[in-house]
């Protein structure tokens, strides 16, 4: 995290103790003077009886039926769900639904804004049984954990890959230049999300070192500038920007498109339903999401919170999320859980891969104007949003 995104959010904790203590009405059993203000006195210290509903914004494919209705079963919190396209539309219903979902499961590059929107509030990890069981880098990350505060429990992780149909698109491809090639001009969709400048950003780091790109999210004004021009250049090649992982998914099953940045969601999807595709990491590596299940604070069922958030954490759920997905655990002990549903896809989804394959993927984060080297004229997430519109034109 940034000095001065930090410096913010703990000006943010002390600053909004007294509006958060409005919550407390709204807070799990066992702690009457529970508030969203980061003191962690005042977190829920037991889990009261369920409220009989959870309402989630999430991912798509992250509340399936598989994992839904033997919780729906076992709590009688009855589940429903908002999928969201991106991270800002994650970010918008949070703060305009007026306390209407309970929980989001936001990846690192809106759960700071989250917090420092005040439209999330501090989780005690204490009430999350699986939780020592996490790997040692989604037990207190930056992206949801500030000055030792939890903002959220991480729930799982995962690269985004270059997705291709193998009859159409030969040779295999091995780098991202085969997005931004004139070779597959209307075949190549990518996502609807201003964070798709840093994977221009990242594969320019590559290709272009003399830009001294360190940071795909830390860019100055002509790094910054590189980056755009190089998804300018790609529009007028691309079939589709795709907002829903569906979407894509149609966009390869009706030959539309045969090559784009991808989750291995759709790979296994497009697999399953007998689609010629594979997905790679390219020659110049890959961005990645962390995601967190993070609590409104104006939700209205926080006991049905925390048992969903108990639940998406035990071995069993995270190794069916992970499968299902196509992405990896934050639970270590759904490794053993993963290979009894399916052989070998532990090793398949980097379970037990050491801590340096999380190191090497670059995850989302909030673009801000510090560059994290005491400079602080990067382009903030602002010009980022700014810059997507005029590139989607």
């Amino acid at each position: 995290m940034s000095n001065a995104v930090k410096r913010g959010l703990e000006a943010l904790a002390l600053a909004s103790l007294a509006v958060m203590l409005a919550f407390a009405a709204a807070g799990c059993g066992g702690n009457d003077n529970k508030d969203s203000s980061g003191d962690k006195s005042s977190l829920p210290t037991t889990i009261g009886p369920g409220e009989g509903k959870l309402s989630l914004v999430a991912w798509e494919g992250y509340t399936q039926p598989e994992w839904v209705k033997p919780f729906e079963k076992q709590t009688g919190c009855m589940v429903t769900s908002k999928y969201a396209g991106s991270s800002d539309e994650m970010v918008t219903l949070m703060r305009q639904g007026g306390g209407q979902y309970d929980m989001v499961s936001a990846s690192g590059d809106a759960s700071l804004r989250l917090i420092q929107g005040k439209n999330v509030q501090p989780m005690n990890p204490d009430l999350i049984p699986d939780y020592p069981n996490f790997i040692e880098a989604l037990k207190s990350p930056p992206h949801n954990t500030v000055d030792g505060v939890h903002y959220g429990i991480s729930l799982q992780w995962g690269p985004n890959t270059l997705l291709y149909n193998t009859e159409k698109v030969t040779p295999a491809p091995t780098s991202w230049s085969s997005i931004y090639d004139q070779k597959y001009k209307g075949q190549i969709t990518i996502p609807d999300n201003a964070i798709q400048i840093a994977d221009a950003a990242l594969y320019l780091s590559k290709t272009k070192p003399d830009l001294g790109i360190e940071d795909p999210y830390e860019l100055t004004q002509e790094q910054f500038d590189a980056a755009v021009d190089l998804l300018k250049q790609q529009r007028p090649l691309l079939k589709k920007h795709w907002v829903l992982a569906s979407d894509e998914i149609d966009l390869f099953k009706n030959g539309d498109a045969n090559i784009g940045a991808s989750w291995p969601y759709q790979t296994n999807t497009l697999q399953a339903d007998k689609v010629p595709v594979k997905d790679l990491i390219p020659e110049e590596g890959a961005t990645g999401w962390a995601d967190t299940w993070m609590l409104s604070s104006q939700s209205k069922h926080p006991n049905c919170a925390y048992m969903w958030t108990k639940w998406v954490s035990t071995p069993k759920v995270q190794a069916q999320q992970a499968i299902y997905f196509g992405e990896t655990p934050a639970n270590t002990k759904a490794c053993a859980e993963m290979d009894k549903l399916s052989q070998g896809s532990c090793k398949q989804y980097h379970a037990d891969a050491p801590a340096s394959y999380f190191d090497s993927i670059k995850f989302w984060k909030t673009p801000s104007a510090d560059c994290g080297n005491g400079d602080t004229n990067c382009m903030d997430y602002n010009r980022w949003q700014q810059a997507w519109t005029e590139i989607k034109g």
